[in-house]
């Protein structure tokens, strides 16, 4: 199975931040061979039949990668997730269902952009299955319910069009809108495909230059959004800012933005 190096070294970072039973599904899901294939003809539909950008096996791992960074950040703040808080789960059993869904969550780019996370859903699933068939024991049916729910309502909300409710699938959506570094923020579907000059979308997103997610100073997660340009506050203003008023996991977010080297605006 041939793997990029930064897809590599991608999942390197995510296997370095995982123990138990989430590091034993993040494994198997990156050793199947179909799954990889998958994600790999997702990025292809994606980037050389749509005109987007990358949907495929580097940014599903990197929405992984800052999904379970706030994750920790709001367990070492003392956050139950929603599991937790509902007496289904451990904290364990949410962070599976926040890798199946950060890790699966663009595989309906493989067919279309509309609606592609509906088409996700479907495919997602028998991975999902498959998975939690390995690491749960056959009578804990309630509790692999649950993780599944969890895992579908995050690939569900990603693209914010639907409201949700789980801290989990809160975290996804935030994680996917934060890999937007370098042009790599998702264009809303409602735009030509066709390259214009002047597209403030375009010219926005490729104002971004860094995104940092750390430990906030008043609440349990910072981020902050370091560009190149002023251009780049569109991205934040129309794009990012809306995917985070929605989450559930607003009330646990510093958001700030600003050209390097300026001072930063807080928008949250």
């Amino acid at each position: 199975m041939h793997k990029s190096v930064k897809q590599i070294q991608m999942e390197e970072r995510i296997l370095n931040r995982l123990t138990g039973k989430p590091r034993q599904t993040a494994e198997l899901l990156f050793a199947d061979e179909e799954l990889q294939a998958m994600q790999e003809y997702a990025n292809n539909v994606s980037i050389k039949r749509l005109g987007y950008n990358d949907h495929g096996p580097v940014h599903m791992r990197k929405a992984t990668y800052n999904a379970i960074k706030m994750f920790h950040l709001l367990k070492e703040a003392g956050i139950e997730m929603s599991l937790e808080a509902e007496h289904i789960g451990s904290a364990d059993d949410s962070l599976i269902g926040v890798l199946f869904a950060s890790l699966l969550h663009d595989l309906g780019m493989s067919i279309a952009r509309e609606k592609h996370e509906y088409l996700s859903i479907q495919l997602a699933v028998p991975f999902i299955d498959k998975i939690l068939s390995q690491i749960y024991r056959p009578e804990e049916y309630m509790l692999k319910t649950a993780v599944r729910s969890i895992a579908i309502e995050g690939i569900f909300g990603h693209m914010a069009t639907r409201k949700i409710h789980s801290l989990e699938a809160g975290l996804v959506l935030i994680a996917d809108g934060s890999d937007m570094e370098k042009g790599r923020a998702r264009i809303p579907s409602m735009l030509s495909q066709t390259p214009r000059v002047g597209d403030i979308h375009r010219t926005s997103s490729s104002a971004i230059q860094k995104v940092k997610i750390s430990k906030g100073l008043e609440k349990p997660i910072n981020i902050t959004v370091e560009m190149s340009a002023s251009v780049g506050y569109f991205q934040i203003e129309e794009v990012f800012f809306p995917k985070i008023n929605i989450s559930p996991i607003k009330p646990y977010i510093e958001l700030y933005a600003g050209v390097a080297e300026r001072e930063m605006l807080r928008y949250l």
